[in-house]
């Protein structure tokens, strides 16, 4: 099937170059992983290459998502084809930026670097507060002020992670973006809400949880709460 996906990789359909590009995911979502690829995708890379510059955003979106899968098993080899394919386009900036997600939320610093995104020592973090309880199907409040001594706080990633109770009594760690800027001010107070909603997606146990504030990869304040069943639930 190699073969006929880099055909399919040059075909006038972008319908079909995405389905070149799908088909050889190494870790599909909605079909089996592939571990052949999962433990050597340079068969993949070789039809990725001939995508990266796709016309279609459609197209280019499908090797972002590739990237990411091998991302999870080789982490390096990611790194290295976004330092090679860095810089050659906006479009190919912005696919690169996506298939990295999972590093950048994983505070690697080589990706982190290579968006622009430095150590944030020179930024303090202060006033942190969080609800000490929230109920299932309620909302967890978050606040906190950045700031620093330099003339502006400068480019930075600002995430949090919610390490959710599981039915085992461990813990599942995810973390999510409030935003990334490049912020011309010396002090920013950040308020967010996590939603603890029912999903089809998460499970809730109540019990303590544990939150974490993440600027640039690195962890800057922490707290716990307790989820709660709701009153009547």
């Amino acid at each position: 099937m190699m073969p006929q996906m880099l055909l399919w990789a040059r075909s006038e359909n972008h319908h079909v170059r995405r389905l070149a590009s799908e088909g050889c995911r190494p870790r599909l979502p909605w079909a089996m992983a592939l571990p052949e690829f999962k433990k050597d995708p340079s068969q993949v890379l070789a039809i990725l290459e001939l995508l990266k510059n796709d016309d279609s955003e459609y197209v280019r979106r499908s090797v972002a998502n590739n990237l990411n899968d091998i991302s999870k098993d080789n982490p390096q080899l990611l790194i290295d084809v976004a330092k090679s394919w860095m810089g050659n386009t906006s479009n190919t900036d912005a696919l690169l930026k996506h298939a990295c997600r999972g590093l950048l939320k994983s505070g690697n610093q080589t990706v982190l670097s290579l968006f622009g995104l430095k150590p944030a020592n020179h930024v303090e973090l202060s006033d942190f507060e969080v609800d000490t309880d929230v109920a299932i199907g309620d909302s967890l409040q978050i606040e906190f002020c950045l700031s620093t001594a330099d003339e502006c706080l400068g480019k930075l990633r600002i995430e949090y992670a919610v390490s959710f109770l599981r039915s085992n009594g461990g813990s599942s760690n995810k973390v999510f973006k409030i935003s990334e800027a490049d912020f011309l001010q010396q002090i920013k107070r950040v308020t967010k809400r996590h939603s603890f909603k029912l999903i089809s997606t998460r499970r809730y146990y109540a019990g303590p949880h544990m939150i974490e504030v993440i600027i640039n990869g690195e962890i800057k304040a922490s707290g716990p709460f307790q989820l709660v069943n709701k009153k009547g639930g």
